[in-house]
């Protein structure tokens, strides 16, 4: 318990909100300092919400707390890319055969709209609109899936993986693979998922891989 009472947590959880949208979509970059009462003053509350907010965010990973001092947005390292891409690989490819063997119209449709949303974003250059709606896609699969227990599981990861989408830049390019990702689901071709989800990851991880040597290169 909190001690926040039910006021105290919705604030505490739209703090959390806004500060994992701003990690996760590149505004608060990483390295970037998460100061209580700066942050309480940009967003008008008190300090007591923004430090529940920041200890959710380091329970998920993309925040890292400093003792007796500020916590920083996660900079992460290529090892930490392959760890994640790892357990990924294993964990959403088989969301992804139990999506196709498992879906329904109406999951389908839902499936659908987050698809064209994210390519129309993709096309007209919104690449906040685009980042959000590939996460979107991932999370609709998961939930497609069925299974209680991979559920769990991707969301013990889902900020950081909604943080590697974040690292995309070419967004029409992941755009036209989850059509193609999609296409395989809705024709239940399990065999060609397989191939395809663990392709897919791989481009991600190697992008991300590449923004973060860059990123590095350049602080040097």
């Amino acid at each position: 318990m909190t001690g926040l009472g039910a006021v105290g947590e919705l604030e505490s959880a739209r703090v959390t909100r806004i500060l994992r949208d701003d990690i996760v979509l590149g505004r608060r970059l990483p390295g970037t300092k998460l100061i209580e009462r700066d942050i309480a003053a940009e967003l008008h509350v008190s300090r007591l919400p923004v430090r529940e907010a920041i200890r959710a965010l380091v329970g998920e990973g993309v925040v890292v707390a400093r003792p007796r001092s500020w916590a920083v947005v996660r900079e992460f390292t290529v090892r930490d890319l392959y760890d994640l891409s790892e357990v990924r690989e294993s964990v959403e490819t088989l969301i992804f055969v139990f999506a196709a063997e498992r879906h329904d119209d109406a999951g389908i449709e839902r499936l659908r709209a987050a698809l064209e949303r994210e390519e129309s974003a993709a096309r007209a250059g919104d690449t906040e609109a685009a980042r959000i709606a590939a996460g979107r896609f991932h999370e609709i699969v998961s939930e497609l899936a069925g299974n209680e227990m991979l559920d769990e599981l991707i969301r013990v990861f889902i900020t950081r993986l909604q943080w590697l989408f974040g690292q995309h830049d070419d967004l029409v390019a992941m755009a036209a693979e989850h059509r193609i990702i999609f296409d395989a689901l809705i024709a239940r071709d399990v065999d060609a998922l397989r191939v395809l989800v663990p392709r897919h990851l791989a481009a991600g991880r190697a992008t991300a891989e590449r923004v973060l040597l860059a990123r590095a290169a350049s602080s040097d």
